[in-house]
């Protein structure tokens, strides 16, 4: 990985394969050059733990992706949390 960003699909098959996530939602909102993202991440890993907890669990197993942007904006979610947003 370079200075040339990050591709959204790699960053989602990073989030689901090392954070057992259910559903994954990345936008490159750096104009398509992968620099900047938000994410979405829905995990059974996030249930009992608070948000700071979250954060830090996703930042450690993304800690060589986010290093190489930047920017990082994450919303953590666990399933039976999304399940309720989704019915909002």
């Amino acid at each position: 990985m370079s200075g040339s960003g990050i591709a959204s699909s790699h960053m989602d098959s990073v989030i689901r394969d090392r954070l057992n996530a259910t559903h994954v939602q990345v936008d490159d909102i750096s104009g398509g050059c992968g620099q900047a993202f938000e994410v979405i991440i829905v995990s059974p890993l996030f249930v009992g733990k608070n948000t700071l907890m979250r954060h830090r669990l996703v930042n450690t197993a993304l800690k060589d992706e986010i290093s190489a942007i930047h920017a990082f904006t994450q919303k953590d979610y666990t399933p039976e949390e999304w399940q309720k947003k989704l019915q909002q």
